[in-house]
């Protein structure tokens, strides 16, 4: 089954690596595709664990479209702004 998450704060191939690479380490996801200009998060697996991937990725900074407001919206963009710097680091080291 296919799960679409549109989300915030997604700027760069970085911020999609990170999103990639955190979500890939669950093992009921099968893959994971990130479109960057659409802020689109696609997740391919066999059970709906969508609330839980829903919270990750806003843990990771990167929250439904919508869903945060206020300092909440602030501490998301500080956190994927953190996840985007860390995840350029390893576009450079893994290249």
């Amino acid at each position: 089954m296919k799960f679409d998450f549109d989300v915030e704060n997604i700027k760069c191939g970085g911020c999609a690596g990170t999103i990639k690479k955190r979500l890939l380490s669950n093992e009921d996801i099968a893959s994971v595709e990130v479109d960057v200009a659409q802020g689109l998060v696609s997740i391919e697996a066999e059970v709906d664990n969508s609330d839980a991937w829903r919270a990750e990725l806003l843990g990771m900074g990167y929250p439904e479209k919508g869903t945060a407001e206020g300092m909440a919206a602030a501490k998301a963009k500080a956190k994927s702004f953190v996840s985007c710097a860390v995840g350029r680091v390893d576009q450079v080291i893994n290249k």
